[in-house]
């Protein structure tokens, strides 16, 4: 499994920032997202990209065989988390496999497997590709709110990698999803470590403070977030 260190999300979305997709082949961006998903995810996870297109569904890029043979087993059977993510460009999170009623057959070989949570959230799809990135753990709710937003930035750029492969038409859209997912993960992880500098409290903790305060004032996180970094920062307040 992975994670042998953690890396901040930040640093890990300033490493792919400095990826030139046009440059590079799409099978190393696409192992490179991978590698930096599974150092800015705490816990013992393996990670995969998961494309579909006419021919099929394929793993271009894993960081362990736990992810591609339980991506394969999705393909063979023909249904599964990632490829409804891909299919229907939804998140798909599986908290406990020993408790999920969804694909039995999957969730049956992939308790065998050792599997115990998944994650997968679809890429922007087109008419002729699809994609998945798909994060496995071998311990149970691995993937909480704060792992979704962090894995749906990975997966923003995993789009936009895609597009500039396939979709040129879309590349514009795309790019500008991947910046707004970004910018959203970095205003809310600011206004997390202010609050954890304030209260003295764990990241979790000042999640759970920064939702509760956007349901009490009828928010989105990240308005909540912005206007705390700029109330910080001695800027204009947030917007709704």
């Amino acid at each position: 499994m992975t994670h042998s260190s953690f890396m901040d999300p930040g640093d890990a979305f300033a490493q792919l920032g400095r990826i030139r997709p046009r440059e590079a082949g799409l099978h190393d961006v696409f192992q490179r997202v991978v590698d930096l998903a599974g150092l800015s995810i705490h816990g013992p996870i393996e990670v995969s990209v998961t494309m579909v297109r006419d021919r099929g569904a394929h793993t271009p890029a894993s960081t362990g065989g736990l992810a591609s043979t339980l991506d394969g087993l999705q393909y063979e059977l023909g249904y599964g988390p990632c490829l409804q993510a891909a299919n229907s460009t939804t998140v798909e999170s599986v908290g406990d496999m020993a408790a999920e009623t969804r694909w039995p057959d999957w969730i049956a070989g992939a308790l065998r497997a050792g599997a115990r949570s998944s994650l997968s959230i679809g890429l922007p799809g087109h008419a002729t590709v699809g994609g998945a990135l798909n994060l496995y753990a071998t311990e149970p709710h691995v993937f909480d709110d704060d792992a979704i937003i962090v894995a749906q930035a990975f997966a923003g750029f995993a789009g936009v990698a895609m597009a500039n492969e396939f979709l040129n038409e879309a590349q514009a859209a795309l790019s500008r999803q991947v910046e707004a997912a970004l910018d959203r993960g970095a205003v809310i992880e600011q206004a997390k470590g202010i609050l954890i500098n304030d209260r003295r409290c764990t990241p979790a903790q000042a999640f759970t403070i920064l939702t509760t305060m956007a349901q009490d004032t009828e928010r989105t996180v990240r308005a909540v977030a912005q206007e705390m970094v700029n109330r910080t920062a001695g800027g204009p307040p947030g917007q709704r």
